[in-house]
């Protein structure tokens, strides 16, 4: 440590005297001359981009920057570990700090909007997080931090070192206020008690003027520490010819405390402490309880973004030829490097397992309870554990680029989205801000008509009483509790209305293979039709279609070989070729194997059929079939006792779709589909007035899906069809799906609850306490418990979304047991 540092080493402007704050830097403390400068460093170290400092040419330029120092982020090494890349340019996942309604995240979005290079941009206030995408060739980065810094908010880059910091630093400084205010309160209510007590039985001017004096010195500080929130937010809203819920707040608690600091003063007069204390107070608890939400509903993602480690084993050559390992931060990996992974360790990148086999836990990313295991040249999956022996990996992807950041990026923009009911709850709360004000000043003009002493606390309490923060937080606060609900139960949403579209699904349509099947051949039956015996052929054929990657040869990976190995293999159309011991063989179609055309296979269809042959005779078929997933027969029951009806489109053969309903107990189904019919099919269902959810996993289930009006991808889908989907069962598994379908409905009945007593609240209390039946105090508990209670309503789908038994059978309920509706008639319907 420098014993009189200067300068400060990540911006180089002098200190000027002033004494410095302190950060570690590769193994050194270092000095800094602003939080803002600091944050910056540190976030560099966390990285592991310590080199940013000794290879960079200047200091950041500090002029033209306000506060904190933007401009390290736009360091290329930065940009591309903390941001994704994208079609048109990079986006970001931004955690902002101070918002206080709906109105904020207006503010925030429109200023974005503005900003040349900005693509979009979206706030969520119910999760405080933002996606913001940009071109970076036209804007930078820090210029969109440094706008919404400019605008009074806190903007925060997402990254899994930093939330747990930063969501601790915003519980701490909430409750401080919240202790302030409520010891103020009580306080302040002991002195009104006396007061309200001598008003009515008598009592000294000395003393009531001294019960004032003191009440006004201890609400001071509640008004000005707990209260300066809401007056700080109210004055960047009005600088900026807007206007959010604090507005109305902070013009009553002025209004409200102004008047009672003159009526102390001039010893006359009503004094509302009391309620300026208390109103403060509940506020802050209404504050504190969003808040608590809020991060409720972001810890998916953020635990997700704490799985990766924060160091890797590097293996590379030495000098002398032999290998060494390194520990080197993850953010320093690159395609092609060797790592170890030990036991009992996380996976820290996407890649292929280069030697060894071990077994891997994927719970915590798939769901999946039990260790899968993984052999040399599989993939595994960065999050994953290692939970058998030591095996060496060869990294594929990093950062952003892995399966996991793709999950974190598509449930972060689900938590960045708004859905359609809560923007136009949106909108609605706006305009009626603007009503209360008016309300408010007719209040005040009327009273002043009729009885001057009661138009003060008739507007007060008009001002207090007034509550649209409800009806924003009725609907955002419910679809973030369900998303965290459901992804910690496998159900990744990835688009903001999906939750309420699902709620309104009345039919389920299925792709069938990947979806309802396993999507793996196997082999089901093998019929010996010359001298050698069935488990001879098996053995033959396991030991030709060894070598193969196709779909089929994989159905013959646990089919003993007894030993046998094949020799000079040639892969063709139809099959392939090769020598086993002293015999050539052939395996695949009728007409590849033994050179006469398919006459039928009774009990299978053709292309579920191969045969294995030797000099053109045919010494066994294979009979191949694709098993319905384990899971599959509970899962539809679950969904039928839903009131869903379900059907199957499939491009497979009739024979094969007809064999997995009769499996799951689906009696609509059609066979041999195209995309295109698929997509027909969907949208008849609609015009006949089905809200149409369609479940699907492969490149061609992508138009349908992008036609449905709910759209579920399988986990293990294509990348097309996981950048389609509305949601998607991250453990590929079927059984979450009816938890997410009946969480869906819970969290509308949830919505509409919330609506129902925000409205109804405002309805009665705003004209109660225009004509002066509510008093001051009365209107702040009010307020803030109404915010309250629909915050609390919602939370009780992350404490009620409970897993089901293994039948995934929900609570019985009339709502959720409705008959299925009738489908119209499809072109191909098999019994």
């Amino acid at each position: 440590m420098a014993d009189h540092p200067t300068r400060c080493f990540h911006c180089g402007e002098p200190l000027a005297g002033r004494a410095p704050l302190w950060a570690r830097i590769d193994q050194a403390d270092v000095p800094m001359c602003c939080p803002g400068c600091r944050a910056a460093a540190q976030l560099i170290a966390e990285l592991g981009l310590e080199d940013f400092y000794r290879f960079r040419t200047a200091p950041a330029d500090r002029s033209a920057q306000a506060g904190a120092d933007w401009g390290s982020y736009d360091d290329p090494a930065l940009l591309e570990t903390l941001t994704r890349a994208e079609s048109a340019g990079r986006s970001v996942t931004l955690a902002i700090d101070g918002l206080t309604c709906a109105a904020c995240g207006w503010l925030i979005s429109r200023s974005l909007q503005q900003l040349p290079g900005v693509t979009h941009a979206e706030l969520n206030t119910a999760t405080g997080r933002a996606r913001i995408a940009w071109r970076p060739e036209q804007l930078a980065l820090s210029s969109v931090l440094r706008m919404i810094a400019d605008l009074g908010y806190r903007p925060h880059i997402v990254t899994a070192q930093s939330c747990d910091g930063r969501i601790e630093s915003e519980r701490r400084a909430v409750l401080k206020r919240l202790a302030v205010a409520g010891l103020g309160m009580m306080q302040v209510m002991m002195f009104a008690v006396a007061l309200y007590v001598g008003a009515a039985q008598g009592m000294e001017p000395q003393i009531r003027a001294y019960l004032r004096i003191v009440s006004l010195l201890v609400s001071t500080p509640v008004m000005l520490y707990a209260g300066w929130p809401y007056f700080a937010s109210a004055a960047r809203a009005l600088a900026r010819r807007s206007i959010v819920m604090d507005v109305p707040v902070s013009l009553a608690l002025v209004l409200a405390f102004g008047a009672s600091a003159l009526n102390t003063w001039r010893h006359r007069g009503e004094v509302y402490f009391d309620s300026v204390t208390m109103f403060i107070f509940f506020l802050t608890v209404a504050r504190y309880v969003e808040m608590a939400a809020r991060h409720r509903s972001t810890r998916a993602s953020d635990s997700l973004s704490r799985m990766l480690p924060l160091t890797a084993h590097r293996l590379s050559s030495g000098a002398d030829g032999e290998e060494v390992m390194s520990e080197v931060p993850v953010a320093q990996l690159k395609t092609g490097d060797f790592l170890l992974v030990r036991s009992g360790e996380v996976v820290p990148a996407d890649g292929a397992l280069a030697a060894g086999e071990s077994r891997f836990d994927e719970s915590l990313l798939t769901g999946e309870s039990l260790p899968l295991e993984r052999a040399a040249g599989q993939m595994l999956t960065a999050g994953s554990i290692n939970v058998g022996s030591p095996v060496r990996m060869r990294v594929a992807a990093t950062g952003s680029a892995t399966v996991l950041a793709g999950i974190v990026a598509l449930l972060q923009r689900a938590q960045c989205g708004r859905p359609r009911i809560a923007r136009a709850a949106d909108r609605m709360a706006s305009r009626f801000l603007i009503g209360v004000l008016i309300i408010a000043a007719a209040v005040c003009a009327l009273w002043c008509a009729l009885d001057p002493a009661r138009a003060f606390p008739a507007t007060l309490a008009v001002l207090v009483v007034a509550c649209p923060c409800a009806f924003s937080l009725a609907t955002l606060v419910a679809v973030a509790s369900a998303n965290a609900a459901l992804a910690r139960r496998g159900v990744l949403v990835t688009q903001p209305d999906a939750i309420e579209s699902l709620a309104k699904v009345t039919r389920v349509v299925f792709d069938k293979t990947g979806t309802l099947t396993s999507g793996v051949l196997g082999v089901s039956s093998c019929n010996a039709l010359g001298a050698m015996s069935a488990r001879d052929c098996l053995s033959v054929a396991a030991a030709l279609e060894l070598s193969s990657e196709h779909p089929i040869a994989r159905a013959f990976a646990h089919v003993p070989r007894a030993g046998l190995q094949a020799h000079e293999l040639r892969a063709e159309s139809g099959g392939v070729e090769g020598t086993v011991g002293t015999r050539r063989y052939r395996i695949g179609t009728r007409l590849f194997a033994t050179g006469r055309p398919d006459a039928g296979q009774p009990g299978a269809p053709a292309d579920t059929t191969i045969v294995l042959a030797s000099d053109g005779e045919a010494l066994a078929s294979f009979t191949l079939e694709d098993a319905p997933r384990p899971e599959l027969s509970a899962a539809m029951r679950a969904l039928r006792r839903l009131g869903l009806s379900l059907e199957i489109s499939s491009g497979d053969s009739a024979t094969a779709v007809a064999r997995v309903a009769a499996h799951c107990g689906i009696d609509c189904f059609a066979a041999r589909q195209s995309p295109a019919d698929k997509l027909e099919r969907v949208g008849a269902l609609r015009r006949a007035g089905e809200f149409v959810a369609m479940v699907g996993d492969g490149v061609n289930d992508a138009p349908v899906l992008g036609g449905a009006g709910v759209s579920i991808a399988m986990g293990r889908g294509s990348a097309l069809t996981l950048a389609t989907a509305d949601l998607i069962l991250v453990g590929d598994s079927l059984a979450a799906l009816p938890q997410a379908f009946a969480l869906a409905r819970r969290a509308a009945r949830v919505m509409r609850q919330n609506l129902a007593w925000a409205a109804a609240y405002n309805l009665v209390a705003m004209p109660l306490a225009a004509v002066g039946l509510v008093p001051p105090w009365a209107a702040a508990i009010g307020m803030s418990s109404s915010s309250v209670l629909v915050v609390l309503n919602a939370l009780r789908l992350v404490r009620t979304a409970r897993p089901r038994d293994a039948a995934g059978r929900a609570p019985a309920a009339a709502a959720l047991t409705a008959p299925p509706r009738p489908a119209p008639a499809l072109q191909e319907v098999h019994p």
